[in-house]
């Protein structure tokens, strides 16, 4: 993975030459808007980077994007990689450990979520500040590459809690409804049923989506403070669980990505 890592970082840099982005972005379901804040310097095709995984879904275009927001160097991610797409772990989060490589010393998630929470309803913003991994497998799993992190990394505070505190205050402050509560990821690509539903709820859930948790355990391993928030786009609310097409997850993600972007902007605009 080592050799990889540095196969990848070389060839990005050859094609971004003295650009070292600051802020990791990795935009999820219906959040690639985001891109067109970027003053784009660079867009780097994820087909021709060597290495790197390739998303498989039509809703997400699998470009790396390099560019100015909010006064900062930033890469974007526009377009996210899933376990049930049939990727391992380790492929999954190798973007983040490639992007960490390049210089990024902050990382923000967004993602499209279920609600678990009955005072939480679709079309609310939740910024996670914790989760709960069921997903099969870790993306530390095998021998551990001591200079990418330690063997056994903390997980106490996986989210930052001083970028917490700000996004809820940006919110307040645009009078945006954002929550904040725990994540539970699951492997997908099935949606949950009534049964499930009830569990993740009952085990501390407040929202399920199917993405996030790797990318934030490698980013922990390697030392990067991340922030991360949902749009929820769908309720899973047992006594009146109705069906949902991906059409309408996508069309509540967009018009939630707004209020998203203005979060993700006056954050960026903080950091130091």
């Amino acid at each position: 993975m080592l050799q990889n890592i540095l196969q990848t970082t070389e060839y990005i840099k050859r094609k971004i030459g003295d650009f070292e982005p600051e802020v990791g972005i990795i935009l999820g379901t219906g959040l690639g808007g985001l891109v067109s804040e970027i003053d784009v310097h660079f867009k780097l095709m994820y087909s021709n980077i060597p290495n790197f995984p390739i998303s498989t879904l039509e809703f997400h275009s699998g470009k790396l994007i390099f560019g100015m927001l909010s006064g900062k160097k930033v890469v974007a991610m526009q377009g996210r990689l899933h376990y049930y797409e049939g990727y391992d772990m380790k492929q999954i989060t190798f973007p983040v450990r490639v992007m960490k490589t390049l210089g990024i010393k902050n990382l923000f998630v967004s993602n499209a979520s279920g609600s678990l929470n009955p005072e939480f309803k679709k079309g609310d913003l939740l910024i996670i500040d914790d989760h709960i991994n069921l997903l099969p497998d870790n993306p530390l799993r095998g021998r551990n590459a001591d200079s990418l992190g330690p063997r056994f990394p903390d997980m106490s505070n996986p989210y930052n809690k001083e970028m917490i505190r700000s996004g809820l205050e940006i919110a307040e402050r645009n009078n945006i409804t954002c929550h904040k509560g725990v994540y539970v990821s699951v492997s997908g690509p099935n949606l949950e049923t009534k049964a499930e539903y009830k569990y993740l709820r009952i085990i501390g859930g407040d929202a399920v989506g199917m993405s996030t948790v790797p990318e934030v355990i490698v980013a922990n391993h390697m030392g990067i403070p991340v922030f991360a928030i949902s749009v929820l786009t769908d309720e899973g609310f047992p006594d009146v669980l109705e069906p949902v097409s991906l059409e309408e997850i996508i069309k509540i993600a967009t018009e939630a990505e707004p209020s998203l972007t203005l979060i993700l902007k006056e954050l960026i605009t903080l950091l130091p």
